[in-house]
Order: C-alpha cells, then structure tokens, then sequence
C-alpha cells in the first residue's frame, strides 16, 4: 500500500468518525426532543381530561338548576 492510498484511507476513516459522533449527538437530541413531546403530550391528555370532568360536572348542575 502506498503513502498516498494509506493517507486516503486514514482521512476516509477519520471522516467516518467525526460523522458517526455527529449522528450520535443528532440521534440524543432526537431522544431528548421526544421525550419531551410525549412530556408535553402527557400533559395535555391529563389538562383535556380534567377540563372534560369540569364540564360534564358544569352540564349536571345545570341539568338539576332546569328541573328545579
């Protein structure tokens, strides 16, 4: 092998690398943003129902104000 295709194929591997950390940074952030979405999701669901308690319990008193 010579100096030039051993230098070709070190700067090849050193390419390899500095890509394989880059997806690895890319890939933690990926987890880390999606976590916090089903964070935000969860959230969510648990205000949707609280509020969705709140007014069948709004609908009930209404019902009993109508028939008093």
């Amino acid at each position: 092998m010579s100096e030039d295709q051993f230098e070709s194929l070190n700067e090849k591997a050193d390419n390899l690398i500095a890509l394989c950390a880059e997806m690895k940074r890319e890939n933690q952030k990926l987890k880390a943003d999606t976590n916090s979405l089903q964070d935000q999701r969860r959230q969510l669901l648990e205000k949707n129902k609280q509020a969705k308690s709140k007014l069948e319990s709004i609908l009930v008193q209404l019902k009993a104000m109508d028939q008093s």
